[in-house]
């Protein structure tokens, strides 16, 4: 059960449960930061114009292959 739960999916990426944790940590982090842009962007149009496009596209360049 513990295994299933905290280290089937890290493997099945490649990654230990350390590895997997700063990297999803790191994630959830970018996508707050995205999700402030947009939020500032949403109010103040003329500023953050294309910020959390910019970010979402990275980090989807950086996880859209991982596993495989």
């Amino acid at each position: 059960m513990i295994t299933r739960v905290f280290l089937d999916h890290p493997r099945s990426v490649d990654e230990s449960y350390v590895e997997h944790a700063r990297f999803a940590g790191g994630f959830a982090l970018r996508l707050f930061g995205a999700a402030c842009a947009a939020a500032v962007h949403a109010v103040i149009p003329c500023l953050f114009e294309k910020t959390a496009s910019t970010m979402i596209a990275q980090m989807y360049q950086r996880t859209h292959n991982r596993g495989k």
